[in-house]
């Protein structure tokens, strides 16, 4: 069974905080949040990428398009911004 840690609650403006011990501390500055009954889950958001047999399907669409496949998704600095600014409210 993982250790169990404990973390304390505190309000910021209208919002409900959590203070995570450095053991627990996440990467970045976003994470995932969602609901499993009555538990709340934290998750590090994973860095986006083309779903599984994207290329190949679109490659098979139009197999007489000469197209480079792309290794990752572009970035995209308006959706990157939004992210920070949600980080840091």
């Amino acid at each position: 069974m993982p250790k169990k840690y404990r973390a304390t609650l505190f309000t910021n403006g209208g919002s409900q905080a959590v203070r995570l011990p450095k053991e627990c501390r996440f990467d970045g500055k976003v994470v995932e949040v969602w609901r499993e009954g009555s538990r709340v889950i934290l998750a590090p958001v994973e860095k986006r990428d083309w779903s599984p047999g994207f290329w190949e399907r679109l490659l098979e669409l139009a197999p007489d398009v000469n197209m480079e496949v792309p290794e990752r998704l572009p970035t995209n600095p308006y959706r990157d911004s939004v992210l920070d600014e949600l980080a840091n409210d």
